[in-house]
């Protein structure tokens, strides 16, 4: 099998590079491409042709613009990235009868109650972000083989991300505020990389499991919860925290206010991918902490 993955340096990317590479062989580009393969999302024309080049079996996209605060003063970039450039995906895997992997977002629910967001509820993005993305899931569901993950609060040891930023914080401050009233559930990059390998072997025996599939992992918290955990994992593990546990104020989320709006129920129910594909997803804790005992190692 030949795998053409774009956006390897990602956080999503730089583990599929692991998780599919007993699948077949890799094709993994990032935005400056290899020199003779486009891997650049803006450049329409290009990323076409460097499909027909490599003529796969499979494209797995998990390249984005996933700055969503940005995405409001650049929504032409946005709709780019997010919508346009899958849907040359879409339209070239579909040429060569290839399947087509693609990740999206809770960002194309409006947030409200409390109940997790099924895959089949209306969706009504708040933001330009949650717009694009949303449009990007209906240019790929134009090809017959797609699988589309929709998931949330995504992080991976490599790079930045909200637990790091929280060490760092906690070291410094004698108090934070964390917003308490966005409810979700940390999900590792690793996750995804690890479900998507097991989806695409079963969907190239069962092509009926073609669709549309929240992922994310089990649980729920708030970036409170989340920045609690984090903090009392590393207390434990002997790093110098300066903040006390009563100091970590729970706070909504209009006390930061930002250009793109956030949603507040960001639950997803995973029930229709663990029945699909015979799976059971770890409770958010476990990635969480195995990433930080990475990230205090180092």
């Amino acid at each position: 099998m030949r795998i053409l993955l774009f956006g390897k340096r990602g956080q999503v990317g730089w583990e599929l590079q692991r998780s599919l590479a007993p699948l077949g062989t890799i094709v993994a580009l990032d935005r400056e491409g290899d020199g003779q393969l486009c891997g650049d999302l803006t450049r329409l024309d290009g990323l076409a042709a460097c499909v027909r080049a490599v003529a796969p079996d499979v494209i797995v996209n998990a390249a984005a613009h996933t700055a969503v605060d940005k995405a409001e003063a650049e929504p032409a970039l946005a709709r780019t990235l997010n919508a346009l450039a899958p849907g040359v995906l879409a339209e070239e895997a579909s040429r060569l009868g290839a399947w087509l992997v693609h990740y999206s977002t809770d960002y194309v629910f409006d947030g409200s109650g409390e109940r997790p967001w099924q895959e089949n509820d209306a969706t009504a993005p708040l933001s330009v972000y949650g717009q694009s993305k949303l449009a990007g899931e209906q240019a790929v569901a134009a090809c017959g083989k797609h699988l589309i993950f929709r998931t949330s609060w995504v992080y991976a040891a490599r790079g930045n991300n909200f637990a790091r930023t929280m060490l760092r914080l906690a070291g410094e401050r004698d108090r934070l505020q964390v917003i308490a009233d966005q409810i979700g559930a940390p999900t590792g990059a690793e996750l995804l990389a690890d479900v998507t390998a097991q989806a695409l072997r079963s969907v190239r025996r069962q092509p009926q499991l073609a669709g549309l599939y929240h992922l994310a992992a089990a649980g729920e918290t708030s970036w409170h919860g989340y920045a609690r955990h984090v903090v009392d994992f590393a207390r434990q593990a002997g790093e110098s925290i300066r903040v006390a546990p009563s100091a970590i104020e729970a706070v909504p989320s209009s006390a930061y206010p930002l250009p793109a709006p956030r949603p507040l129920n960001s639950r997803l129910d995973t029930r229709k991918l663990q029945t699909a594909f015979d799976l059971c997803l770890p409770d958010w804790r476990v990635g969480v902490d195995r990433m930080l005992a990475e990230v205090l190692e180092k």
